[in-house]
């Protein structure tokens, strides 16, 4: 799954041209190295998402194509938030 799709699913930001236009900001990281809207993400990589001052990095534990707003905080774990 595509980054910028990934943050919208997930809901860590709420609409994909957003993610898309904070990848192409450089404001998105995956394991250190700022991405492209087009990266494909796998489980296990550490997504930095930085919102202005604050920096929210998080850890993918699931993919999923669809998902409930209840069960959307799954897709991730929360590592850190500054």
């Amino acid at each position: 799954m595509r980054i910028d799709k990934y943050l919208k699913v997930s809901r860590l930001i709420k609409r994909r041209t957003v993610a898309s236009d904070a990848c192409d900001g450089e404001h998105i990281s995956v394991n250190g190295k700022v991405v492209k809207p087009s990266y494909q993400v796998k489980i296990g990589d550490v997504i930095e998402v930085k919102f202005g001052q604050r920096t929210l990095t998080v850890r993918v534990t699931a993919i999923a194509e669809h998902i409930g707003k209840a069960e959307a905080s799954s897709m991730f774990e929360v590592i850190s938030q500054e």
